[in-house]
């Protein structure tokens, strides 16, 4: 995987899409192109991207809507946006700022500038304690800032905290980069099942270390952490050497068998409980993580 982080272009002319591709490649990034505004949405879905560029004319929605769609979602509202147009009217420069862009640069552009906006605002974003470097999922002040917006919600929400058990013997015999890609598989395989079982405005976070937020209108939220932690133990077999799934574990250096790693989950909802500030919210959902993760080591 690439270290400087993840850009959608979203461009219909394939020429100037596959220059871009091959520029910022190169510069290190991983990129994808999509040429219509709908093909950027369902990319997003599937992975957040760490910045999108995002032209104005395209041929199904212009890139105002798709700021507008990608501003007013959960999950995505906090993705950086430059907008990339031959228009350069000062209303077209403002009216994308208010919508939400980062920046704006007009065709043609000079591509070392644009690499500079570009560095400038993923610098930024995964600086200012908003994502996390190795799922890009919100974390810091995204999380707060969405927490505290559950005390002011008039709808039915439910929180999941969820936490991958014995990921350490993991990581003592596969390695730091071994446990990086699971939590890359982590993050994605519950944007997966979120598309499935949620809602477009339900949010997802990572805290740090191996675990997981789940914001969700869903009314059915145990059925999705049950679907969750059904993928996530078939799944996750595939991190390891055949005789580890062989035996159901991995043998530690001190000759104990550590089990493969599970997922542990506290769930806490408005519907059947009131909460005095986003402390209480979190703090009741990690002791019914413990309490979860106690159950199942008794098992």
């Amino acid at each position: 995987m690439n270290s400087n982080g993840r850009i959608l272009v979203v461009e219909d002319d394939f020429d100037i899409g596959n220059m871009l591709r091959i520029y910022f490649s190169g510069q290190g990034y991983s990129v994808e192109v999509a040429p219509r505004g709908s093909d950027a949405l369902t990319v997003c879905r599937r992975q957040l991207p760490d910045l999108i560029i995002l032209d104005i004319m395209l041929p199904d929605m212009d890139g105002y809507a798709v700021c507008r769609e990608l501003r007013t979602t959960t999950r995505t509202k906090h993705i950086p946006i430059i907008f990339l147009t031959q228009k350069d009217e000062r209303t077209d420069r403002i009216a994308g700022l208010e919508l939400g862009a980062d920046d704006y640069i007009t065709k043609p552009f000079d591509i070392e500038e644009l690499k500079l906006r570009v560095g400038r605002a993923i610098f930024n974003y995964k600086h200012t304690n908003m994502t996390d470097p190795t799922t890009g999922l919100p974390s810091g002040k995204l999380i707060e800032e969405e927490l505290l917006q559950l005390m002011r919600m008039g709808e039915d929400w439910s929180l999941a905290l969820i936490g991958i058990d014995d990921v350490q013997p993991f990581m003592d015999k596969y390695g730091f980069v071994a446990k990086n890609e699971v939590l890359r598989f982590t993050a994605m395989l519950v944007n997966n099942v979120i598309d499935e079982l949620g809602t477009m405005n339900d949010f997802i976070g990572h805290p740090g270390s191996e675990t997981f937020i789940i914001i969700t209108l869903s009314r059915e939220v145990e059925k999705l952490v049950d679907t969750l932690r059904a993928r996530f133990n078939r799944e996750i077999q595939t991190h390891y050497g055949f005789q580890d799934v062989e035996q159901g574990g991995v043998m530690t250096s001190e000759g104990v068998m550590a089990p493969l790693m599970t997922l542990s989950a506290g769930l806490v909802s408005s519907r059947n409980q009131s909460f005095s500030d986003i402390r209480e919210i979190t703090e009741i959902a990690a002791e019914l993580r413990r309490e979860d993760q106690q159950k199942q080591a008794t098992e």
